[in-house]
């Protein structure tokens, strides 16, 4: 517990586009307020080379490099940014409490939560020495998949979105082979006949991944068990798709609004309303479908203007 207690008019809990977002339309209404960045400030974008698909940039921006100019942008309206996240909250009364690094205690009058979803992958160190190369393995077949184009490539996964993000990369790449780790798919019927049916798309159901093979600086090739056979097998790619789901960074929400059952926080459809009057969510936290920059990024308009209508209506 603190000694002393910060009064916040506007708090934004994470970063990335939606929080920074929130921040310059908050900023701009003189709600005067204090994002803290959580423990991997920019969100996910930091970790992405190429944003092609951000309206404005005609020549493509590095994910990194965006999220400096956001935070910038926010500062220089007159954003507070601060290191730290959030470690406990209590949203009980009228006034929200949150506590940053278990240590700073703030009361604050509304609450924008962008904490953002991390994707799952399969925790190979190969994947993660590609993945933070940027060389060849993603986990967003939108966002990365154009890089691609008339290669060949491997998705791995056996829901909904993976059968999506296959047929997807297949409308791009010369071939996709797609790996199932078990002897069915978890999608819809629907979404496995369309991949099924999809003429450059190869199901292998029943492999495991064991390694992505590379020169040290791009993919090359992904080595695969066949669990049924006991076969090795090298597959030639370029890519490396990882679609076995994404973690909204909601745990310690769980118990103050409502969240859905895989962790997503429901908002109040066509607003940025949680059930908690007074606290906002936009971005990953609540998307699971879209999970883009530019949406991320309305949200955050959307969560600012929400907070701003919800102060005035308490004066």
């Amino acid at each position: 517990m603190s000694d002393t207690i910060e009064k916040i008019k506007c708090l934004i809990i994470g970063s990335g586009p939606a929080g920074y977002t929130a921040a310059i339309y908050a900023a701009r209404a003189n709600m005067n307020p204090v994002l803290y960045q959580g423990m991997q400030p920019g969100g996910q974008l930091t970790t992405t080379n190429e944003v092609e698909n951000f309206p404005g940039y005609v020549d493509g921006v590095t994910g990194p490099e965006m999220m400096v100019q956001l935070q910038e942008q926010a500062k220089r309206f007159g954003s507070d940014i601060r290191d730290g996240w959030a470690t406990k909250v209590d949203f009980s009364g009228d006034i929200k409490k949150v506590w940053i690094n278990d240590s700073i205690e703030l009361h604050c009058e509304t609450v924008i939560i962008s904490t953002g979803a991390s994707a799952k992958y399969l925790g190979l160190p190969s994947e993660q020495h590609y993945l933070n190369m940027g060389g060849g393995v993603s986990a967003c077949a939108v966002c990365d998949g154009f890089f691609y184009r008339n290669q060949e490539v491997v998705i791995v996964g056996a829901g909904d979105s993976a059968c999506e993000e296959a047929h997807y990369l297949s409308k791009l790449c010369k071939k996709v082979t797609m790996l199932v780790r078990s002897e069915k798919f978890r999608a819809s019927k629907i979404m496995e006949d369309r991949v099924r049916k999809t003429e450059n798309i190869e199901i292998l159901m029943n492999h495991d991944t064991l390694e992505v093979l590379g020169d040290n600086q791009v993919v090359h090739a992904i080595k695969a068990l066949n669990k049924t056979t006991g076969e090795v097998l090298e597959i030639p790619a370029t890519g490396f798709f990882v679609a076995i789901g994404h973690k909204p960074n909601t745990d310690i929400f769980k118990d103050q609004i409502t969240l859905d059952e895989t962790g997503y926080i429901i908002n109040i459809p066509g607003t940025s309303k949680t059930n908690v009057e007074g606290v906002f969510v936009a971005g990953d936290a609540a998307d699971h479908v879209y999970r883009q920059a530019i949406t991320a990024a309305g949200t955050g308009c959307m969560a600012a203007l929400d907070a701003e209508r919800y102060l005035a209506s308490k004066e």
